[in-house]
């Protein structure tokens, strides 16, 4: 008997072991390594085509996404200024209105000193680049080379041609066109700012109706650190810029440069793109003291320049940015051409601040102080001793 029964369960293990193996499905080709890869593909295919598709999407509709953008921006910077005025008892109304005349009225105030600036000094600018360049065609004839004059009279006909042709005239009706966009952009910009002054909070709670929990304290903590990222990174770079525009102004009225008042405004607004504003301010500065002032002046220029944004780099902008507004300046580098490559001078102007917002809304995914899973920084491991012990 036991023989018999030991050659029955054996009997039945090997039928079960067949059953279980019939009903066991094949193995995923998607569970291996190179499973894993193709599907995490898969999803950065999706992810560029959805953001090609809300690039797209944003161009085509400028007009309004722009104004929007900056409305925010300003919004930011100035909220804190109309809410001050709330609790001293100002109407809303009344503190919305003035702070959105002190926002106009500082940037006519910049396009009217700039403008007044180089109408009162043009025509000593204009001698000495008259001079300039009659220095420079001197020089320019004890070259071992030189242009015939067929060759400019034939460049010449070639300008002659241009303006007088169809082309030209386009050109011109796309420039009225763009001023006309330019400025219903700019009234639309206003219009949304006075309503983000004044019912901002209101609007902000309306769109987070829909969240409940945990959903809407993140939604909370997102707009919260959208508005602080984009305020202290206007009002600290506006700081900086402010410095820089004053420091160089000194120099060049010490120097004797021409047009230092337009030269300083314009340091203050490039100042507002980082790396290659500063750059591109200085090197326009030392150009106009090269045709004005000589090539040694020029020179003192760019010492001042340099000395100037030595300064601001190491000592003013940690303190008025702030740790957490500071960028590297790789990621700055990229976000600012791919700004440019996609939006022009505004996409190089918005490409740094919305790249901040963007760390800044990671650092508080998952709470105040925690970041999301995968931007937290990670605890290196310390080595496994080796089995046996030293020596």
């Amino acid at each position: 008997m036991s023989l018999f029964r030991r050659a029955s369960v054996h009997k039945d293990a090997v039928a079960s072991a067949i059953e279980h193996t019939e009903d066991t499905p094949p193995r995923s080709l998607w569970a291996d390594g190179f499973g894993r890869l193709a599907l995490r593909g898969v999803q950065i295919i999706v992810l560029v085509i959805v953001v090609a598709g809300l690039i797209w999407g944003i161009q085509q509709v400028t007009l309004v996404v722009i104004p929007l953008i900056l409305a925010l921006i300003f919004a930011s910077a100035f909220g804190p200024f109309t809410m001050w005025m709330r609790r001293k008892g100002v109407p809303s109304l009344i503190a919305t209105l003035l702070t959105l005349l002190a926002v106009v009225a500082v940037l006519t105030g910049l396009g009217w000193l700039v403008v007044r600036a180089v109408i009162d000094q043009w025509d000593d600018l204009y001698s000495q680049a008259q001079d300039g360049f009659s220095q420079a065609l001197d020089w320019y004839h004890t070259l071992p080379f030189a242009i015939s004059p067929e060759q400019i009279d034939s460049a010449m006909s070639a300008i002659t041609d241009f303006v007088t042709s169809a082309q030209f005239g386009t050109g011109a009706l796309a420039g009225v066109s763009a001023i006309a966009s330019f400025v219903t952009g700019f009234v639309l910009l206003i219009v949304i700012l006075f309503f983000f002054l004044k019912d901002g909070p209101r609007m902000w709670e309306f769109v987070l109706r829909p969240f409940r929990g945990a959903h809407y304290d993140r939604a909370r903590r997102v707009g919260d650190k959208t508005v602080t990222v984009l305020g202290s990174y206007v009002r600290g770079t506006a700081s900086v810029a402010a410095v820089d525009a004053i420091g160089i102004f000194i120099g060049l009225l010490i120097l004797q440069v021409p047009l230092a008042l337009p030269l300083a405004v314009l340091v203050f607004l490039l100042a507002f793109i980082p790396i290659v504003g500063a750059v591109s301010a200085g090197v326009l500065a030392a150009l106009v003291a090269l045709v004005a002032n000589g090539p040694v002046n020029a020179l003192f220029v760019v010492g001042v320049v340099v000395l100037v944004n030595q300064l601001e780099g190491n000592f003013l902008q940690p303190v008025l940015m702030g740790r957490s507004m500071k960028l590297h300046s790789f990621v700055v580098l990229v976000v600012l051409a791919g700004g440019t490559a996609i939006g022009g001078i505004l996409g190089t102007l918005l490409a740094v601040p919305l790249t901040a917002v963007a760390w800044g809304i990671v650092s508080v995914w998952n709470g105040e102080d925690e970041p999301a899973e995968w931007a937290r920084r990670k605890k290196r491991r310390s080595p496994v001793p080796l089995s046996g012990g030293e020596g």
